[in-house]
């Protein structure tokens, strides 16, 4: 049996700072650690939106934060034995760039938990993340996992899947778009392979990576669901459980770009060329990469959660 990590040898309840804990992975992390036992600290720019969802109890601490803030970073760390940065950015504004957010301030975390003494660092990132990319989105990714090492050696990555669940971006947009589109337009055939994750199995995931499950001592996991998928098949799944037979006209990524690149200037960039490049390679767990079974988690299947998944959105 894994060792306790809850717990200090003084006996009190180790404390775990989560970046990005009210945000749609965060808040289930934060939730599942208090599970586990473990005392949290949510940092956030928006701590008042730790909701009765993530608290418990023994509910967790609040912290006001600014990743792009040393100081109040260093001080959301102070006293942390473990820390955790699940903050993540898919459209670019301003001077909120991939760059800024998964790169500098993914940096600036890891070298000031370093700094603070804290134990345990889990950098969540993505799978297929590449610094070679050519997606700045994929880029900023990978140059994030190189900046986070470069910080604290031994942190730990873990790479998600596709994520779904309630108020997801993913189930709950195709749901969306299928009912109020004549026809469905597909990424190129819809052959793009998919592996979707259940976004409450990544949470107790990195809930046991802290608490020493299977070992904790992998350096990087992949977190990927039950089984693969073509992008057209789950469009199937999708319109099955919400009652309707689309019409699906293939598109050619060519288009999907020129559209995109016009997309990107309306109010919440509703479609953006990181999101196509993402569609154009499959984001499918690597071959030997641990995962959730090393956990002893069996990834939840999406048949079995969709119409859960449907009805809360």
């Amino acid at each position: 049996m894994a060792e306790d990590l809850t717990h200090s040898a003084a006996g009190h309840r180790r404390l775990i700072t989560v970046f990005g804990g009210t945000g749609f992975l965060g808040r289930r992390i934060v939730r599942h650690l208090l599970g586990h036992g473990f005392q949290v600290r949510t940092a956030s720019r928006h701590p008042e939106r730790v909701g009765s969802a993530s608290r418990s109890d023994a509910g967790p601490e609040t912290a006001k934060a600014d990743i792009h803030d040393e100081t109040s970073v260093a001080a959301a760390l102070f006293g942390a034995d473990g820390a955790v940065n699940a903050v993540s950015l898919y459209v670019e504004c301003g001077r909120v760039t991939f760059d800024a957010v998964h790169v500098e301030a993914a940096a600036r975390v890891a070298h000031l938990a370093r700094a603070s003494g804290v134990e345990r660092l889990i950098h969540v990132s993505g799978i297929g993340a590449d610094p070679a990319s050519s997606s700045p989105y994929i880029a900023s990714r990978g140059r994030a996992e190189i900046a986070v090492r470069q910080g604290f050696p031994g942190a730990i990555l873990i790479r998600p899947a596709v994520m779904f669940g309630p108020d997801d971006a993913f189930l709950t947009t195709v749901a969306r778009l299928l009912r109020i589109l004549p026809v469905y337009p597909m990424f190129a055939w819809g052959e793009t392979k998919l592996q979707p994750v259940y976004v409450e199995d990544v949470a107790e995931g990195i809930a046991r990576v802290l608490a020493g499950g299977g070992g904790g001592s992998a350096a990087s996991y992949e977190f990927a669901g039950a089984r693969v998928y073509t992008y057209k098949e789950l469009v199937g799944i999708v319109a099955d459980r919400i009652k309707i037979r689309p019409t699906l006209v293939p598109l050619p990524f060519a288009l999907w770009r020129i559209l995109a690149s016009g997309a990107e200037f309306l109010p919440g960039s509703p479609l953006t060329r990181d999101q196509v490049a993402l569609m154009q390679r499959d984001n499918i767990a690597s071959a030997g990469c641990p995962g959730l079974s090393s956990l002893d988690i069996a990834p939840t299947q999406i048949e079995t959660l969709v119409s859960a998944v449907m009805d809360r959105s």
